[in-house]
């Protein structure tokens, strides 16, 4: 019978787990790494578009490097959340709850750069081709833009909520290990 009460109270013990600070760094991680895939292809996709019609008309070139600065916005995306998890992590008191949050902030940032990142390299690269052949496609080209844009935005706002919201929801849920 002791033994029995000794591992319930073992098991509702609430001492902060160490290996919680595990998914939080996984949250920093996912966001730099995916949100960088995102501006990285969207880059190169829109790039080889660029390059393509700069043989046309070079004239056009640097009217044509918008999805390029759109694209890298998204890697920024990434950097400015994995700050914020990373500044919010504090090992020995930091709760199973607010690692789960943070990993699900890191890949709702990362993750949605990602697909924008795509989006955008995909359009940036047909865009810029058209454009050439026909320069009043310009303005259509940057509206598709700014709404592959918005994907990443979208994912920027959703997971900066959910890192903040973390810190209150998951402060106190146990005691520091390291006390």
């Amino acid at each position: 019978m002791a033994s029995a009460l000794y591992s319930a109270a073992t098991m509702l013990s609430t001492t902060c787990q160490p290996s919680s600070a595990f998914f939080g760094m996984l949250g920093v991680s996912s966001a730099i790494v995916f949100a960088n895939l995102g501006a990285a292809y969207g880059t190169a996709k829109s790039g080889v578009g660029i390059s393509s019609m700069g043989v046309m008309r070079p004239d056009m070139v640097m009217r044509s490097i918008i999805p390029v600065v759109m694209a890298g916005v998204l890697g920024i995306y990434g950097l400015i959340t994995a700050v914020i998890i990373n500044g919010k992590i504090q090992a020995a008191s930091y709760s199973a709850f607010q690692g789960y949050a943070h990993l699900s902030a890191g890949l709702t940032v990362g993750l949605s750069s990602l697909a924008a990142g795509m989006a955008i390299g995909i359009v940036g690269d047909a865009g810029v081709r058209a454009n050439a052949q026909q320069p009043r496609l310009f303005v259509g080209m940057i509206l598709i833009l700014i709404f592959a844009e918005a994907l990443g935005l979208y994912g920027l706002i959703v997971g900066l909520v959910v890192a903040s919201s973390a810190d209150g929801k998951g402060r106190d849920l146990c005691k520091s290990w390291a006390a």
